[in-house]
């Protein structure tokens, strides 16, 4: 009797066993099915593809065949390829900026070194699986998961529990803003772990901070859980919703609209500054067509990437209202102590050029579709032993900031 109890208790773990490992091998595959029809959705038949030096492949994808144009409301649109205004005294103030007595250096991205795209495509890093199991799902794959927008005008006391990101920025507010510029020095900031990430980045922003708020953000970024590496590269990302539902990062969704066949999204930028030595530099242009109602991006003095349009964000839909500059870190170290992940450079703004990160020639574009100065430019952060921000005016520079830090240290524990 023992033994025929025995047996039929075998019989039932056994079938338990088979039908647990069933299981997992029905959601692997269903996993392994949704990733593959994702990467497909992704990554568009290429006319060339380029193995950059980083291990990255770009794939030159004709203009009109991008991800964008998944998008339901883009299926019969019209590509725009070039802005119908640009913002006045561009050009001049790019000349002028080329003569500071400080000189610094622009930069390339390294695929560059491997080819070029043809005429009539558009250069796209091309998603691998492995980029996507690195984040938690398909479905947030390429999206931020936590409010990243630092709202220095209700910061209290309670900030810092309600979100593990950490900032030193400067903005301004209160008046209607139809774009901005600013030149940022590149670094490669240390990432204490692969969930973290730290960045330098312009956000043009619309709506309240709550479930509405529209959010255009560019600059450059460490990230490694969203590109596997340490590399310094050139993103940008977009959410009418603060980040509930729509947007992502770079071309990893269809919004954003690529006209241009030189620079890609998501790809690393070379060289990047080194501490007391050579500076390298970006500029990137954020504005608003007044007859099309596009919100254009340009990168350097001539690469105009494309445009997110009009229709995206019902709060940009006139104008901004809030313009922020500055660094962004994720702080998800669990040990009760502060993150060693560094802000810019991973030194304080004191210690000045060619130490510190810095954002030079700050300017915003008015309702008269001109670049100016900003007035009233304040400043926040949330932990100033840690990461902090100082602002200053001189001559090329315009207004101007340094700002960054190396987290952990003794007096941010």
């Amino acid at each position: 009797m023992g033994k025929t109890k025995e047996l039929k208790l075998l019989c039932i773990l056994l079938l338990f066993l088979v039908s647990v490992t069933a299981n997992r091998s029905s959601s692997s595959q269903n996993q392994s099915l949704e990733i593959q029809t994702h990467l497909k959705n992704l990554n568009k038949p290429a006319v060339r593809s380029i193995k950059s030096p980083d291990g990255d492949i770009i794939d030159c994808v004709r203009i009109a065949h991008q991800h964008a144009f998944d998008h339901p409301l883009l299926k019969n649109h019209t590509i725009q390829m070039r802005p119908t205004f640009y913002p006045e005294d561009l050009f001049g103030q790019n000349k002028a900026s080329s003569k500071s007595k400080q000189q610094s250096k622009p930069v390339s991205q390294l695929w560059q070194l491997n080819g070029r795209c043809p005429r009539g495509t558009v250069p796209i890093r091309r998603t691998k699986q492995d980029d996507v199991l690195r984040a938690s799902s398909v479905q947030t794959f390429g999206k931020k998961v936590l409010r990243t927008i630092p709202q220095p005008s209700s910061a209290g006391p309670n900030l810092l529990t309600q979100s593990a990101h950490q900032h030193a920025i400067a903005y301004v507010e209160g008046d209607k803003y139809y774009g901005a510029k600013a030149t940022i020095n590149v670094w490669e900031p240390k990432i204490q772990q692969p969930n973290e990430f730290s960045l330098s980045q312009i956000w043009i922003l619309g709506g309240s901070f709550g479930e509405d708020l529209n959010s255009i953000e560019a600059g450059w970024q460490v990230s490694p859980d969203l590109y596997g590496d340490n590399n310094t590269r050139l993103f940008t990302y977009w959410t009418s919703d603060a980040y509930q539902a729509t947007g992502c990062y770079n071309l990893l969704c269809s919004g954003f609209i690529q006209i241009n066949r030189q620079i890609a999204m998501g790809a690393s930028i070379y060289p990047v500054s080194s501490y007391r030595s050579s500076q390298y530099e970006i500029t990137i242009l954020v504005w608003k067509d007044p007859e099309e109602g596009n919100w254009w991006m340009q990168f350097g003095n001539e690469h105009v990437l494309g445009y997110w349009p009009g229709f995206l964000f019902p709060y940009l839909s006139d104008s901004a209202s809030m313009i922020e500059w500055g660094g962004e870190i994720v702080n998800f170290v669990s040990d009760g102590q502060h993150t060693s992940t560094q802000m810019g450079s991973g030194h304080f703004p004191q210690e000045g050029y060619g130490r510190a990160s810095y954002f030079k020639n700050i300017q915003i574009v008015d309702g008269s579709n001109k670049l100016r100065i900003p007035k009233a430019i304040a400043t926040f952060t949330e932990q100033a032993k840690c990461y902090d921000v100082k602002t200053g005016k001189a001559g090329n520079w315009g207004s101007y900031f340094y700002f960054g830090g190396p987290g952990r240290n003794p007096d941010c524990p």
